[in-house]
């Protein structure tokens, strides 16, 4: 039996993307689910592409950072729920912030060996349906009971039961290792790199201007899919500069003699979903769709956060892309003056300067700032986990497909638990 050929890669194409409103926490999706959010983000997707028919997508990856265990299987039971073929396959995947462009990337492999035509990528996340887990010791006393023998030892067990085991555990956004919260880590890294105030909020008004300049000019219309009464993002603040980010108080670093990290620097909690088809070339041509980029290489990293140099900042908790990409580039033979657009996920300002610093420190060119982020990011737009890295793939390309000519972009993404995917796009 000869041996079957090494399968040759194929390019990848991004053909659309498609993503609810984003909404704070506690808001107006505050009953919806994140099945209910991806269900209407892939019928949207589905709808508009014409690929409701039989087998019209090989398979279907996503996933979400907080999940109910009802969610096991989230990916499959929104395939399930929508107007996509129910015969198409799922699976979850789940990478803490890089959740959706770890989905994209897992969905490229697929097409770029030719073990799939298309598929659709993305992620959902809700914070204000957050999953409420039982008071751990009151699991315990639970799990004592059922395992008893008798009626008697089933009553001691239950016995022990006390009020306060009665007080549910409430998701933190905390890190387990070391019990600091996402903005806690972002304050020590600040202070490290020397970040200001000042390009902290002159940064985040940058975004809610560009965010709205882009929501004017129609950008997000063949993106962004209206939802229980939202038809913007609704954190975005049009009206934002960076004086009257400056009269905001200090909520992280506190502890600090000159806190910089406020509300209006740092992303709020936020609900949302957002999606994106990828396909081989010849599939998206058989079927008249335009490809919007090229999805060409991607990078994860990893750093050590707990005993690394956290102090000095190279290790800090969301310092893993400043080593993804520069990986990335001399891979894929390229510096920072080659591409056209940078988009780097905005969990805090002081989190994106902090990056800049440490690319440009590791002999990368400086990213001219006028390329950066040019419709807004995550300040503007909000935070859902496991939607941003679908939200910023399905925005750069459409950008790059805008474009006259070729063009490249790349994509930068920080997550919890140290670690960075950043991929790189481009349009020939």
């Amino acid at each position: 039996m000869s041996p079957l050929k090494p399968p040759v890669a194929r390019r990848v194409a991004i053909v659309a993307g498609a993503r609810v409103p984003f909404a704070r926490s506690d808001g107006p999706y505050a009953t919806a689910s994140n099945q209910d959010m991806l269900t209407a983000v892939l019928d949207a997707l589905v709808e508009r592409q014409g690929i409701q028919g039989p087998g019209a997508v090989g398979e279907f990856v996503a996933g979400a950072v907080l999940k109910h265990s009802r969610d096991f299987n989230l990916a499959r039971e929104t395939v399930l729920g929508s107007k996509l073929d129910p015969r198409t396959p799922a699976y979850d995947i789940q990478q803490a912030c890089g959740t959706g462009l770890q989905a994209v990337i897992a969905a490229a492999n697929k097409i770029a060996l030719g073990q799939t035509e298309s598929a659709i990528a993305g992620g959902a996340d809700t914070a204000s349906d957050a999953p409420l887990g039982v008071n751990d010791d009151l699991r315990r006393i639970l799990l004592e009971a059922r395992r008893a023998k008798s009626v008697g030892a089933r009553l001691k067990a239950l016995a022990r039961i006390r009020p306060a085991h009665l007080v549910p555990d409430i998701p933190r956004n905390a890190e387990p290792r070391t019990g600091l919260s996402m903005g806690e880590h972002a304050a020590v890294t600040a202070r490290a790199w020397g970040v200001t105030r000042e390009d902290q909020d002159e940064l985040a008004a940058t975004s809610h201007q560009r965010l709205a300049a882009a929501y004017e000019r129609g950008f997000f219309r063949e993106l962004v899919v209206p939802f229980r009464g939202l038809a913007r993002d609704q954190n975005l603040r049009p009206d934002s500069t960076a004086g009257k980010l400056a009269a905001l108080k200090p909520v992280f670093g506190l502890k600090d003699p000159d806190p910089t990290m406020t509300a209006g620097n740092s992303t709020p909690l936020t609900d949302g979903a957002a999606v994106v088809l990828l396909a081989s070339q010849e599939w998206a041509e058989a079927r008249g769709l335009e490809v919007l980029a090229y999805l060409t290489a991607y990078e994860t990293a990893a750093v050590d956060f707990v005993q690394g140099d956290v102090v000095q900042g190279e290790d800090g908790l969301l310092m893993a892309p400043a080593y993804a990409v520069p990986r990335m580039l001399e891979r894929a033979g390229l510096g920072m003056d080659d591409f056209d657009l940078v988009e780097i996920h905005e969990a805090f300002a002081s989190q994106v300067l902090a990056t800049l610093a440490a690319w440009e420190k590791q002999g990368l060119a400086p990213v001219d700032r006028a390329r950066l982020n040019v419709t807004g990011s995550s300040l503007a737009t909000g935070h859902p986990f496991a939607a941003t890295g679908a939200r910023i793939v399905a925005t750069l390309a459409k950008l790059l497909a805008e474009r006259e000519g070729p063009g490249r972009g790349l994509i930068s993404v920080c997550a919890a638990g140290g670690q960075g995917v950043t991929a790189i796009l481009e349009r020939p």
